[in-house]
């Protein structure tokens, strides 16, 4: 069959709270768009090559039009919605009379880690995963870890405006909070707002990116509710590798980066990596005037709100002997962004101040891995990681200081892997006293001993977890998850999973002017099920999943018994997570194309609205072709509307975004990549209020001898 309009949109935010600002609480908003829901349309026309018996006769040409509709192969017009809903089937039922020729896919050993914390084949994996190398990232000219993410089946991202103001990453419409992230398995999180701070993480030295979607507080702990992303910075192997980097792009950006990696000694024992960036850029107007109300959302400054990044990384690794194994892994970030504080006035002030908002994270870890038998393995592992954020001349400034330490065991033994885990973790918070707000300075910790198995053989995948969390503040919490996954065919695989998950209250939700101590742990059930399809170069997946969360914590105006007379954090509400993802991807002699769409309900059980900031249906469809030397991309990212308050009476509406790409190498040594973004100089809001950049480009040039 052939496919045409696509409705793609992409959601984007949830509410996540900037602690109190003097007498006003003011909700940070992340969110696109006010105009109504985008539609990516797409015209399908059908082919009609020479084909061998028993094969397909179509296949997909797309171009853009204004479609709500597409045409079958026997001339009858289909809504969008079924065009959309056959798009990873018509991808698998399609292709394959056309995969003679075509270039292998990746290979199906494929390890990946972030699954079950251990390494693990990609194809005995019942886990819902999706993988960015390297090289994919650069391809993609991104500037943030979130651009890249916001590309993977399930998953949206909002921002306050620019490059290097606060980002928000949302899996499967979960809040931002409810995603453990780890760098070189070294936890980073803020135990103020809650979650991993995006838009301090420098994508230059991440070399891997492994995204997990469901619950895996049965492996994790606290947090892991709507999933877990894992960051890998570059590991050293071979020869001396050097690179170095240059680019410049809209808004003034300047770019320039440089690192070593390789190994030495006997039989390349020991193994490193440096890398440094520095990043910077004029930006533009985040808070301009026509997207807001002055009198009712203050006045802002008119000037623009740019930012200067610097970062970089360190990883080593010694190999003692073939059995034991040592590493090492620093990084750091520090992020200087404008931003606009709203003055509440009659009138707009004569001198507005220049507000700047700087991110620093600071990553470390050490690990001892070790091999004492064929069957038995371990890891030992200690983590530390430090978060600030600090406003001026507006004075606000808070730390989360994290600590782990990890004994972790694993025993394989023919198709069976167990593995028992021995953790701890220590956070601590630090919110600086103002002149509104006293010195915050609390801590606590949470010991964990969990259990794995895991059993792969002819058509059946299983995979068993168990964890206890005590805690220090909140007594014991268990979790646990069970998935099964059944080869129908040597192409198709079904699977099936459930699972429990909590989170615990930030030490900011439960002890500042707005905290309440007696918050209880945020609790998921999950339950999800999956059809995937793959052979040689094309795959195909849909997946099926609830996840309904309780003791939900928000900021309840309402809410008495805590300090502040506007309000407090509360255990009010019930959500629903609940939705439908399909995604497809294909190679035709030199075009790869991919395509994921979302159907989505992420609700509040309680009053049946719509959670804000987050869009009912988003997708993105993208193609690369390699030719003369060239590789070519085009990329298409929607979302439909999305509410900015959680009555439902705001709209923020859908929107609809293409991005180009193009990269080539111009000597041996040398390679050049251009990038388009918006290239329809789109008008959209990612939060109300906050404007987005319009159409940009950016050039570099990267030296990487061979």
């Amino acid at each position: 069959m052939s496919c045409g309009a696509a409705l793609v949109n992409q959601p984007l935010g949830a509410l996540k709270q900037v602690p109190g600002k003097a007498a006003r609480v003011v909700l940070p908003a992340r969110i696109p768009a006010n105009e109504e829901t985008a539609r990516v349309l797409l015209r399908a026309a059908v082919v009609t090559p020479k084909v061998r018996r028993g094969s397909r006769t179509g296949f997909l040409f797309l171009s853009f039009a204004p479609m709500t509709f597409c045409i079958s192969p026997a001339g009858v017009r289909l809504p969008m919605h079924a065009c959309l809903a056959a798009l990873p089937l018509a991808l698998a039922a399609v292709f394959p009379a056309l995969a003679q020729g075509v270039a292998p896919a990746a290979s199906l050993r494929e390890t990946v880690v972030t699954a079950n914390r251990v390494e693990q084949p990609l194809s005995d994996l019942v886990s819902d995963v999706s993988i960015v190398d390297r090289a994919a990232i650069e391809r993609s000219g991104a500037t943030g870890v979130a651009d890249v993410l916001a590309r993977l089946p399930g998953i949206e991202i909002t921002r306050n405006g620019g490059i290097g103001n606060t980002t928000s990453v949302f899996i499967r419409g979960a809040e931002s909070r409810f995603t453990a992230v780890y760098i070189d398995g070294v936890r980073i999180d803020s135990q103020s707002t809650g979650g991993a701070t995006w838009e301090s993480i420098p994508l230059s030295q991440i070399d891997r990116i492994e995204v997990l979607r469901g619950p895996a507080a049965a492996v994790y702990g606290s947090d892991a509710i709507g999933g877990v992303i894992q960051l890998f910075t570059r590991r050293g192997e071979g020869r001396v590798a050097p690179y170095a980097g240059v680019g410049v792009g809209s808004y003034g950006l300047r770019r320039a980066e440089a690192g070593v990696s390789g190994a030495a000694g006997e039989g390349g024992a020991f193994d490193y990596s440096l890398g440094v960036t520095h990043e910077e850029s004029r930006g533009f107007d985040v808070q301009p005037l026509a997207k807001r109300n002055p009198l009712k959302d203050g006045f802002t400054s008119p000037d623009r709100d740019g930012y200067r990044s610097d970062a970089g990384h360190l990883r080593l690794g010694f190999q003692i002997n073939p059995a034991q194994r040592l590493e090492a892994t620093v990084l750091y970030s520090d992020l200087r962004a404008q931003y606009d504080n709203p003055i509440f006035a009659s009138r707009p002030p004569l001198v507005y101040p220049d507000d700047v908002g700087t991110n620093r994270l600071r990553t470390a870890g050490v690990a001892w891995l070790a091999k004492w038998s064929d069957i038995y393995s371990t890891r030992v592992q200690l983590t530390d990681s430090r978060t600030l954020y600090q406003t001026m001349p507006s004075f606000y400034r808070t730390e989360t200081h994290l600590r782990g330490y990890l004994f972790q065991n694993e025993f394989r033994f023919g198709p069976h892997l167990a593995t028992a885990a021995l953790e701890r973790r220590e956070d601590a918070l630090e919110n600086a006293a103002t002149s509104f707000t006293p010195l915050l300075a609390r801590n606590r910790s949470q010991d964990a001993v969990s259990l794995g198995y895991g059993f792969v053989q002819g058509p059946h995948s299983l995979q068993l977890h168990a964890r206890r969390d005590q805690d220090s503040e909140f007594g014991g919490k268990s979790t646990g998850s069970a998935a099964y996954g059944f080869s129908i065919t040597p192409r198709w695989r079904a699977t099936a999973s459930v699972g429990t998950a909590f989170r615990v209250p930030t030490l900011y939700q439960r002890f500042s002017q707005y905290g309440v101590a007696s918050l209880q742990p945020e609790t998921s059930r999950n339950v999800e099920v999956g059809l995937r399809y793959a052979e040689g170069a094309t795959s195909a997946g849909l997946v099926v999943y609830r996840n309904r969360v309780s003791n939900l914590i928000t900021f309840d105006g309402s809410a008495r018994g805590c300090l502040s007379s506007f309000g407090c954090y509360a255990n009010t509400a019930r959500a629903a997570y609940e939705g439908v993802t399909l995604s497809g991807g294909h190679r035709i002699g030199d075009v790869t194309l991919r395509a994921s769409l979302d159907f989505q309900n992420p609700r509040d059980l309680a009053n049946d609205r719509q959670l804000a900031r987050r869009a009912r249906r988003h997708a993105t469809l993208g193609a690369d072709w390699r030719v003369a030397g060239w590789t070519l991309g085009a990329e298409i990212q929607a979302s439909s509307k999305r509410f900015d308050d959680a009555a439902n009476t705001r709209t923020l509406g859908g929107y609809t975004l293409l991005n180009l790409v193009a990269s080539t190498p111009l000597t041996r040594d040398l390679g050049l990549v251009a990038r388009i973004d918006n290239a329809g100089d789109k008008d959209y809001m990612l939060a109300r209020g906050y404007a987005m950049a319009g159409r940009t480009a950016y050039l570099g040039i990267k030296w990487t001898p061979q």
